[in-house]
C-alpha cells in the first residue's frame, strides 16, 4: 500500500475490483502480524460473523504470522472498508 497516498491506493483498488470480479465475491486478504495474541484477536474481531475462513500461519522462527480470510463481500466498498478497519491495528502489513 501506498503509505505517503492511501485514499490515492483504495481509488485504484476500487476500480481494479470493479473491472475484475462481480459482485457479490469472495475476497481473499492476506495479512503479516506480530504474533501476539492480542493483535491477531483483533484482526479475527473485525471479520467476526461474517462467514469468513481465516487461517494463520507462524513464520519458521515464530515471531510473525501470516492471517489470510476469506470472506463473501457485497461490494468492492466493503472490500476497502475492511482494510481501513484493519490498517488501525498498529504493526499490521496488509499484503
Amino acid at each position: 500500500m501506498d503509505e505517503n497516498n492511501p485514499e490515492e491506493f483504495y481509488k485504484k483498488l476500487k476500480e481494479q475490483l470493479e473491472d475484475t470480479s462481480k459482485w457479490p465475491s469472495d475476497y481473499l486478504y492476506k495479512f503479516i502480524v506480530k504474533s501476539e495474541t492480542a493483535k491477531i484477536a483483533e484482526i479475527h474481531k473485525i471479520f467476526d460473523n461474517m462467514g469468513a475462513v481465516i487461517e494463520s500461519k507462524k513464520s519458521k522462527k515464530g515471531k510473525y504470522t501470516s492471517v489470510s480470510i476469506t470472506v463473501n463481500l457485497k461490494d468492492p466498498d466493503a472490500v476497502i472498508e475492511k482494510y481501513k478497519e484493519v490498517g488501525e491495528i498498529e504493526g499490521v502489513i496488509s499484503l
